[in-house]
Parts: structure tokens; sequence; C-alpha cells
């Protein structure tokens, strides 16, 4: 699978600071500790990274990915009780909107889960 290694460690972190921290925090207070143990395990990551979203090569908005661990992957996280469809849906739509191949959902909810998703297109090819 692409970039198996690295999602495996972010994966780790993430089930690190699930145990440590529990249920019921808001996300940012899991955003802030999984950068945290992130960096600790030597990843580059960027928090709150301003991304374009275009149209149509027409620039009609922003959007601020939660984590990029590494450049390569996008990590948006939940707080919620279970992750739903359109949990997935936004994952894949900031995928669309990136040169970014690879994205997890992680949801500190009651019970701690995560989904994988790949999204590759034609502009990725062409993205630098």
């Amino acid at each position: 699978m692409l970039h198996s290694e690295l999602t495996e460690k972010i994966i780790k972190a993430f089930y690190k600071v699930n145990d440590t921290l529990g249920y019921g925090f808001l996300e940012k207070v899991y955003e802030n500790a999984l950068r945290i143990e992130l960096q600790r395990m030597g990843l580059k990551v960027e928090q709150q990274k301003n991304i374009k979203v275009h149209y149509l090569g027409y620039e009609i908005g922003d959007y601020y990915a939660d984590l990029i661990v590494n450049d390569l992957i996008i990590i948006e996280l939940k707080a919620a009780e279970s992750l739903c469809e359109e949990h997935e849906a936004q994952l894949i739509n900031y995928l669309r909107a990136t040169n970014k191949k690879v994205g997890l959902l992680l949801n500190f909810g009651k019970k701690a889960e995560f989904r994988r998703k790949i999204f590759t297109n034609n502009r990725k090819q062409l993205s630098v």
C-alpha cells in the first residue's frame, strides 16, 4: 500500500494519544497532542496548513488541513461519537483538491477508529 510504513507510524501515534488522553476532549486538544507525538517520532508535521481549492482554474476557497505529515499524508481529525460517510467524503475531497494521494481520518470518539483513503487522478501527476 502507498506510504504504508508512514501511515502505520501515524496510527501508532494516534492510539498512543488516544490511550493517554481518553475520550471527551475537543478536536483541537487531540490535534495538538498528535502533532507533538508525531514530531517526537521525528516526522515533519504541518498544522492547520492553508490549502487553496480550485474549480476550472479559478481559486474558489480555502481549507485548512488539520495535519500534514512529511508532505505526503493529510490527517483529518474528529472527536465524534463515530465516523460517518460525510467524514470520509470530506477527506476524499481534501485529497481531490491537493496533490496528496493518501489521507487518514482519525476519530478520538468513544471508540478510537480510523479510515485510510487513497485518491489519485491525472491532476496529481501534473502537480509538483
